[in-house]
């Protein structure tokens, strides 16, 4: 089962309320576990103009807001810059599959705070771990559901309708989901 760059939207229910209604991006996924970071709830107390000063990273008047997030419960101290393919990357960038990519230095930061990096990006603070085997188990209990991870759902800046959109892309109302699953 590949998962990378798919979406896992929780299922009501979820017993952990840290991913209660998440929306994640995988961003990657093998035999040693997986890593994704939530796209749909942003930190409520610190916004980017808050994280630059704290980094100490000068802002131009042409600099770009970015939401930030909580990617996830590992390693919140760290951040993660997901974005669009369009700006230069090198060794420290990853490539998402699905068309995203991912960098964790200060670079895009400081070319976002001047008005350049790419064209659409989001800023998570940790992400969301599995070991191996863990999350292919967690989907087989019905935690999550699977999804394809269209750029203008991710990109969202209304995080509060991620949730819902992400299940109409399957097709599915919340209001006729349960919290008991079962299998026929």
């Amino acid at each position: 089962m590949e998962l990378g760059g798919k979406l896992l939207i929780a299922m009501p229910g979820m017993g952990d309320p840290r991913f209660d209604r998440s929306v994640i991006l995988i961003c990657a996924h093998s035999g040693d576990g997986a890593m994704g970071l939530i796209v749909n709830k942003p930190t409520p107390d610190l916004n980017f103009s808050g994280l630059l000063d704290r980094l100490d990273i000068s802002r131009s008047p042409e600099g770009r807001d970015i939401r930030v997030h909580f990617g996830g419960p590992v390693e919140r101290g760290r951040g993660f810059v997901l974005h669009s393919t369009d700006y230069p990357h090198g060794p420290s960038t990853m490539s998402v599959p699905g068309g995203y990519m991912m960098t964790a230095t200060l670079d895009i930061l400081e070319a976002l705070a001047i008005g350049d990096g790419p064209q659409a990006a989001l800023l998570a603070l940790g992400y969301s771990g599995w070991g191996p085997g863990q999350l292919e188990d967690e989907i087989l209990r019905n935690d999550w559901l699977l999804a394809d991870a269209p750029a203008d759902l991710v990109f969202s800046v209304d995080d509060g309708t991620k949730w819902v959109k992400a299940l109409k892309t399957l097709g599915i109302d919340p209001l006729t989901l349960s919290a008991t699953a079962g299998r026929a």
